[in-house]
């Protein structure tokens, strides 16, 4: 890689306030505030909205779209038309 052309990269605290989890990766977004981590360290923290704690997929309360009634419907409506 080129020098001085890509952001930093380094140990960031994601913290997803809804579930009140955080966990530490790497990455290049920055943050003014600061945490202190389990291990003692400081390290920039990034407060997001949701994570897989929150989001429905993850957490197993996602709805299930009712596509085969979708379909039969839309059948229904215009397989008529296309016929005459």
């Amino acid at each position: 890689m080129k020098p001085g052309i890509h952001p930093a990269y380094g140990p960031v605290v994601f913290r997803d306030r809804a579930a009140n989890y955080a966990f530490l990766t790497r990455s290049t977004m920055t943050s003014d505030k600061t945490i202190e981590w389990e291990d003692g360290n400081t390290y920039p923290v990034v407060d997001v909205e949701i994570s897989h704690v929150s989001h429905p997929f993850y957490t197993g309360t996602a709805r299930v779209l009712d596509t085969a009634g979708r379909v039969e419907r839309f059948e229904r409506r215009y397989s008529r038309r296309g016929a005459n």
